[in-house]
């Protein structure tokens, strides 16, 4: 009697850290083609995986989405911690390298920043999102609030003044997104920018 052939193995449903490949493959698709293409059956086939497999760490694609914002947010928080940890710089110092950071973030990270500011003003956006863009905001406004009681800067509400400091490089940022200004001018000006943003544009 011949010898019946083994069935054929179906996709494996584990796939080493799965959450963190499922990431990468969304952040990719994100990338090249959009947040309307993003599926997780696509994902599955993407990485491998069965088409089940991540339904064991996102319950749907707006879970996938949350979580990508998130992530974001974790990696934008970490530069800009990192820009401005010597404090023995001086404010200008500081705020030129944390408008660096998030500059570099932002013409790395296009689309996803899109994503991560979409997801931050929806009201039903979880609360680890909302503690990480409550954070992302924070880091700024720790170092506008230092500056003050080193009476570097003028007293004040200091998220306002926050508010102004970030308003002005997210709007780089967006100009760069639009094609409307060129990445490496924006970065290779940035100094200047900073210095016409802490002391405005009357002569001196």
């Amino acid at each position: 009697m011949s010898r019946m052939s083994p069935p054929s193995p179906s996709r494996p449903y584990h796939h080493g850290d799965l959450r963190a490949a499922l990431l990468k493959s969304a952040e990719r698709t994100l990338r090249e083609k959009g947040v309307g293409a993003l599926s997780l059956r696509e994902l599955a086939r993407d990485i491998g995986v069965s088409h089940a497999a991540p339904g064991r760490h996102f319950k749907d694609k707006q879970a996938l989405i949350d979580a990508l914002a998130l992530d974001g947010y974790e990696r934008l928080n970490q530069a800009l911690a990192a820009a401005t940890e010597p404090a023995e710089q001086s404010f200008e110092e500081r705020m030129a390298a944390l408008a660096r950071a998030y500059l570099g973030f932002a013409v790395d990270n296009p689309e996803l920043l899109e994503l991560m500011f979409a997801r931050k003003h929806d009201p039903d956006s979880s609360v680890p999102l909302a503690a990480a863009v409550d954070q992302s905001f924070g880091s700024l406004t720790r170092l506008v609030a230092d500056a003050q009681e080193q009476g570097e800067i003028v007293a004040g509400d200091p998220e306002r003044i926050t508010m102004v400091a970030a308003a002005s490089l997210h709007g780089l940022a967006a100009l760069i997104a639009s094609c409307a200004l060129d990445a490496e001018e924006a970065l290779s000006g940035l100094d200047g920018h900073v210095h016409l943003l802490l002391h405005g544009l009357r002569p001196r």
